[in-house]
């Protein structure tokens, strides 16, 4: 493996150059006391391993590491420190390694076989890549390759938490202040831009195999997500929302089509309150279509279609009236006296138990003047 060495530490850097060439599995390409220097020298060279002092002058090595992986997302990075609690930091927060100074030989032999095992995942990756990617916002988030799931091990939530939020911002430049104060309110400058730069660095890390198709750019103000040849079903669904398809026989199916992409709500097994609106708003856009769709149901005969999605709007969206109204009109039409009045006891109910109010009055006209007609 071909590696490069960074410390500000002459002798650190001869002891750990010493160290690896024992083990006999590196090349080391180059050693550098400037920071910098050996940025370049990565960027400019094929290298597969960096081995990087935290505490270095200039510029913080996880801020460096981050640098480093927006250019070259596959290349390895373990962290090298002379104090505990910075390698304890950073193993807490990156799924990677680091070694102590004094850099033991059996320490660096069992980083190795770490860093070989992740070198092995991702080639399987590689192997497995298709065309396009498909990623899904709506219920779960998933990821999915030629109809294989890629499984993504977040370090922690935070970064994971991260992720979404530029992925919701797709093609946007996030500032990194509104970053820092959704995510580490709590937290000193110096602090939270550390756990910026190791959470983007983390995001980097775990994107690896994928990393052709989620592009992140660090401006100089923040951070930009571009998704290539990726196919997201919120995209999708916006897409034909948009379109204003006139509703046919001959265009039903690509309606049925698009609310099917929507299995749950945006984000739904996460709690983030900056992801609200936003479930809010591609929610309020899947009752529009579906109650438009039920609508043409009702109007062309197709009943069960109308009940099942009908029930489905109910259940994922309990205050919406049409619904109801909808099914008592249904209901009525076929004879089922009981459903009628079942539908608009739970109409009245949710209002009530929700908002203190009760149906709208076109519908409770609708229903007194229907059990005038159907007295039992």
């Amino acid at each position: 493996m071909k590696a490069i060495l960074i410390d500000d530490e002459e002798l650190a850097l001869n002891y750990l150059e010493h160290q690896l060439l024992n083990i006999g599995d590196f090349e080391i390409v180059g050693k550098f006391t400037d920071p910098m220097i050996g940025k370049r020298e990565i960027e400019k060279n094929e290298i597969d391993i960096v081995f990087l002092d935290i505490q270095i002058p200039k510029l913080n090595g996880i801020e460096l590491a981050e640098q480093l992986l927006e250019v070259k997302p596959q290349l390895q990075i373990v962290f090298v420190t002379a104090y505990e609690r910075y390698a304890i930091k950073a193993f807490e927060l990156n799924a990677l390694d680091y070694v102590l100074k004094p850099v033991g030989k059996q320490r660096l032999q069992n980083t190795m076989k770490r860093i070989q095992s992740m070198m092995e995942e991702h080639t399987t990756f590689s192997l497995q890549k298709s065309e396009n990617l498909q990623m899904s916002l709506f219920q779960q988030v998933t990821i999915v390759d030629g109809g294989q799931e890629i499984p993504l091990r977040w370090r922690t939530a935070k970064v994971q938490q991260l992720f979404l939020y530029l992925v919701q911002h797709r093609g946007t430049a996030v500032n990194k202040t509104a970053i820092i104060e959704l995510l580490w309110p709590e937290l000193e400058p110096e602090k939270a831009y550390h756990q910026l730069y190791t959470a983007i660095y983390h995001i980097r890390k775990t994107l690896a195999p994928i990393s052709k198709y989620f592009q992140i750019n660090n401006t100089s103000e923040g951070y930009k997500v571009r998704l290539e040849q990726t196919i997201l079903d919120v995209d999708q669904f916006e897409r034909f929302f948009r379109s204003d398809l006139s509703l046919s026989a001959e265009t039903i199916g690509e309606y049925e089509q698009a609310i099917a992409l929507y299995k749950g709500d945006y984000l739904q097994e996460h709690h983030y309150i900056w992801a609200e609106s936003e479930r809010q708003r591609l929610q309020l856009q899947w009752v529009q279509t579906a109650v438009k769709m039920v609508d043409w149901y009702y109007a062309n005969g197709e009943w069960d279609k109308a009940i099942t999605l009908c029930l489905d709007i109910c259940q994922r969206n309990p205050l919406e009236e049409e619904a109801y109204f909808f099914l008592m009109k249904i209901f009525a039409d076929m004879g089922r006296h009981s459903s009628v009045h079942k539908q608009y006891d739970q109409l009245t109910s949710v209002l009530w138990n929700e908002l203190q109010e009760q149906p709208n009055p076109a519908i409770t006209e609708w229903y007194q003047l229907w059990k005038q007609k159907n007295k039992e």
